[in-house]
């Protein structure tokens, strides 16, 4: 008797399509070849991305999960066809990438502070920061004998504080102190984050007098200090501070004026020690090896010239990069640096975007959190954007060398470097507007003076002026360097003060953002014609960015802070007198650039001592500003008659509004609040719900053990 097959026929229709589209598939793969591996740190990032994006350990498990099975799907296609081997290895890919970042953040554990406590602790210093610009000092220490506190705190101190308290020293101490704060409004900055990767459990100022062990003050400061110390000494103010940030990538001098300044103008980069500065150390001690050592008719005639020059700029970018504190960007260009100079002795092409996929899987695999900062997302962007630009047929044969006058080749070398500004304003904005709320519109122009001015004049001045300093003859040399710095400085400010320098957006949401980035990077890495592919996903996330609304009611996490939206486009906040963080933090997540206004002072809002209530798009908010308790059965009509109320204190339970109470056991699930008040009405919040990323809902030490007295440090 013959047995019926147990597998559903495919309908021959079906199969031909099936494999046209396997065929179609196969032979666009086969034209990338070169190209597919360049998707690897983007598969890698993508687990990554996945993890921080996902709320719930169920979700990581799900997709882990999800990404086996395409990876054993990849297996089915077969290893012998190019496109299961792109299926198999990408889903491999992503799913070590998230299973890394969710071992990361299980190994980094630290209890945390539960809540704001003010206590005297002894501790050891393990780094000092110092901060010129703001007259305070940064230190981060470790308490001992205190279980009750977190291993590692970050303790701010006022400048007459200080008193040259160096690393490794034993200090005594009273300091007030909270967790780690996470972002007060939905977008923003969520502090909390970086500070569990960072193994921080508690950030806070010190309180009078700092004690210090028998014998302290002798001990000396790092390198980076003594050198950033010693460039403040020569070129004073904001200009020391652009000068040390440079060389050491120490920013604390720098004004808070003129960083945003710098911001507004595009040339914050130039603040961010990466490649320009990393290739330009390279390249000079590269220069001058290569000078010195070809004095050696034995070496030259051997050929070992270059290679030696290498090693002495390779090992020249190394100590750099440990000098300026083995940031991202500069661990970046190191690694991208090292690449290039290998590839160079080999004979092979040196800049290319397997270079930049290289070294970015190297800083994905040491440390994987770091993708979700802006500085991995910035520094990646820009080198990829440059280089996918001037590997393309038509930038290359416009900047082609040809028989031409001077002037035509000065003229095509400045126009390729506005191009290039362009598009890597282009390929920065969607990550700026993302994290920051607003982008630089001029950038590309201001970069075209700040760039050839930071390589080939402040640098070497600064280069030269540390060389001779120790013979007595770095003066004028610091004289070129802050005259340029201050041209630098003026420079920002002109660009940051033009009429429409800065594009302000509201809140960018996190489906977008990675729908504008994947449309970014299918232009960039592929060649072929499917390239343009990537322009449909990109035009759909910048579609959401250009028309997302603005929140009509902005609350704090802590609900003391409430900006509202006026008819005119202009916030007005409920407390004039908040403080520069806050305005800076409303305004980023309104997409404003415009100063507030205060509410009470608006003709259509009715201020008492208690409250403040007013109709916004047909809603009636009432918003609690006094401190004065008051009995339910008083607020209990107000509230009814209100859509919304809003306090930073518990409400009582017979204050119910129509729409939405928020008070502040609201607000401690919630986070800071977006509201949109159209139809229909709707909030966002800070927090999401059911997140169980470990810095939502960390472990907790309390601070109230009986306190260690400074003065034991003095006997």
């Amino acid at each position: 008797m013959a047995t019926r097959s147990l597998q559903t026929p495919i309908h021959p229709r079906v199969k031909a399509v099936l494999a046209r589209a396997g065929a179609a598939a196969e032979a666009r793969l086969d034209a990338e070849r070169e190209r597919i591996g360049l998707w690897l740190p983007v598969a890698f990032g993508a687990g990554i991305a996945g993890w921080f994006a996902l709320p719930a350990a169920a979700q990581w498990a799900g997709l882990a999960l999800l990404l086996a099975g395409g990876a054993l799907i990849g297996a089915v296609i077969g290893w012998q066809r190019r496109a299961g081997r792109v299926v198999a290895i990408g889903c491999a890919a992503a799913a070590a990438g998230l299973l890394l970042i969710w071992a990361r953040a299980a190994w980094v554990a630290a209890p945390v502070l539960a809540y704001p406590v003010t206590t005297d602790f002894s501790a050891l210093v393990e780094s000092v920061e110092p901060l010129p610009a703001r007259d305070q000092v940064r230190l981060i220490v470790r308490p001992q004998a205190r279980a009750d506190l977190p291993p590692r705190l970050r303790v701010t101190l006022r400048g007459e504080q200080d008193g040259g308290i160096a690393p490794g020293e034993a200090i005594g101490l009273r300091a007030r102190l909270m967790p780690p704060p996470s972002a007060s409004l939905p977008g923003g900055y969520n502090f909390a984050e970086r500070a569990w990767f960072d193994r921080i459990g508690a950030v806070g100022t010190a309180l009078g007098r700092i004690a210090r062990a028998p014998g302290a003050g002798t001990g000396e400061q790092p390198l980076r200090a003594r050198l950033s110390a010693h460039i403040h000494a020569a070129v004073p103010g904001s200009p020391g501070g652009v000068a040390a940030a440079l060389v050491t990538g120490d920013r604390g001098a720098i004004s808070d004026a003129d960083a945003e300044a710098m911001r507004r103008s595009g040339l914050a980069h130039l603040l961010s020690i990466s490649g320009l500065h990393v290739t330009a150390v390279i390249g000079f001690a590269m220069l001058l090896a290569m000078r010195l050592l070809g004095l050696s008719r034995r070496l030259a005639l051997a050929g070992h010239v270059l290679p030696l020059a290498a090693a002495a700029g390779a090992l020249a970018g190394a100590g750099y990069t440990w000098l300026a504190g083995a940031e991202v960007p500069t661990l970046r260009s190191l690694i991208a640096s090292l690449l290039v100079l290998a590839a160079f002795l080999l004979g092979r092409e040196a800049i290319t975007l397997r270079l930049v996929a290289a070294g970015a899987l190297l800083v994905l695999v040491w440390r994987p959190e770091s993708l979700a900062g802006p500085s991995f997302q910035l520094s990646f962007a820009a080198v990829t954007a440059i280089i996918a630009l001037h590997e393309s047929r038509w930038m290359r044969a416009f900047l082609a060398r040809r028989d031409e006058g001077w002037a035509m080749r000065w003229g095509r070398g400045l126009a390729g470097l506005l191009i290039t500004g362009f598009v890597v304003e282009a390929a920065l904005a969607p990550i700026a507007l993302f994290h920051f709320h607003k982008a630089g519109l001029y950038g590309a122009l201001a970069n075209v003076v700040a760039i050839p001015l930071t390589t080939f004049v402040i640098m070497p001045a600064e280069a030269l002026a540390l060389l001779f300093d120790p013979v007595g003859i770095g003066a004028p040399f610091w004289w070129v360097a802050e005259q340029a710095l201050r041209g630098l400085i003026a420079l920002a400010h002109h660009v940051a003060a033009a009429p429409g320098a800065i594009a302000a957006l509201p809140i960018f949401p996190r489906w977008a953002f990675g729908l504008a980035i994947f449309g970014g990077l299918w232009l960039l890495l592929w060649q072929t014609r499917w390239r343009w592919c990537g322009a449909l996903p990109l035009a759909m996330g910048a579609a959401v960015l250009l028309t997302q609304p603005r929140p009509d009611l902005l609350v704090s996490g802590d609900g003391r802070h409430i900006a509202a939206a006026l008819p005119d486009g202009r916030y007005a906040l409920l407390r004039e007198r908040a403080g520069d963080y806050v305005r800076d933090s409303m305004a980023e997540a309104a997409g404003t650039d415009v100063p507030f206004v205060a509410l009470a002072d608006l003709d259509r809002v009715a201020c008492n001592r208690d409250f403040c209530r007013w109709q916004q798009k047909g809603l009636m908010i009432l918003a609690q500003r006094g401190r004065d308790r008051i009995e339910g059965a008083a607020m209990a009509p107000a509230c009814a008659a209100a859509d919304v109320v809003i306090s930073e204190r518990w409400l009582p339970r017979e204050c119910v509004a129509r729409w939405l109470t928020i008070d502040r056991d609201t607000l401690a699930e919630s986070g800071g609040l977006a509201l949109y008040l159209g139809a229909p009405p709707h909030a966002v919040a800070a927090r999401r719900p059911g997140d169980e990323h470990p810095w939502r809902r960390p472990p907790q030490v309390s601070g109230n053990d009986e306190a260690v007295p400074t003065a034991a440090l003095e006997r």
